[in-house]
């Protein structure tokens, strides 16, 4: 059986921490910690939805990510030194922004657009699953806000969820991947559930093998517990958020 360097079962989440209300602007922030990965995660409100939107009972959620200079050894550029964004970012703020709308009723947001930043102070591993999971706390806490304040005609979130990364190194399945458990893994999976245990997306990659259906739907069981842990500590974490501003 493999061995993990902080000693935890290979179905068992890392240390997980998330500290919410740490700057003064957004309308809502999130410090994540997911192991090693750190995630700074704001949330803010713009009256106005993109151009398709225009006209129509719909409101919208959009996401960023990058990998601050400092996250990686070496360091990594910016996106804006290379004068373009990165296919990588590009994939996982779409990932993010289809997970977050599909969690929240977007007639409620009409004319509003929530803009969800996520910028990785650290990374070990799993960023993309950890901005979600942050980038949805800041999200709920920003649409409390609105709620409160009478700007909303009722809270919009519908469920809560949660993302993990699952993986298969050395045959074995593995839960929530540091970076080098991931850079060796035979297969590459991160998965996205709600609460009442239904998939909003699974992105899931043979790195070095293939793998059966067998195989896949253990990697999603496993995953869920993971997240049923996530989706638990969030409801903790907010359960006055909505009555508390």
């Amino acid at each position: 059986m493999i061995k993990r360097k902080d000693e935890r079962g290979l179905e068992d989440l890392r240390k997980f921490k998330i500290e919410i209300d740490i700057l003064k602007y957004p309308n809502g922030s999130a410090l994540i910690n997911m192991g090693d990965t750190r995630v700074l995660c704001t949330a803010m409100v713009e009256e106005k939805v993109p151009p398709f939107l225009k006209n129509t009972n719909q409101g919208w959620i959009s996401a960023e990510y990058s990998l601050l200079p400092g996250s990686t050894y070496p360091r990594t550029i910016r996106d804006i030194d290379k004068g373009r964004i990165e296919g990588r970012s590009q994939e996982i703020q779409r990932l993010i922004g289809r997970a977050l709308r599909g969690c929240v009723d977007l007639t409620a947001l009409q004319g509003t657009t929530i803009w969800i930043d996520t910028d990785v102070l650290q990374a070990d591993g799993g960023t993309r699953t950890a901005a979600i999971n942050g980038g949805f706390v800041s999200m709920y806490i920003a649409l409390a806000k609105l709620y409160r304040n009478g700007k909303l005609p009722y809270f919009p979130v519908k469920n809560f969820i949660g993302a993990v990364s699952v993986g298969i190194l050395n045959n074995e399945i593995l839960l929530d991947l540091d970076f080098n458990e991931d850079f060796d893994a035979q297969v590459d999976m991160n998965v996205v559930m709600n609460e009442n245990k239904k998939i909003i997306e699974i992105q899931g990659t043979a790195e070095k093998k293939d793998f059966n259906v067998e195989e896949l739907f253990k990697m999603v069981k496993i995953g869920w517990k993971g997240i049923g842990s996530i989706i638990d500590y969030e409801k903790e974490l907010l359960k006055n958020i909505v009555y508390s501003y």
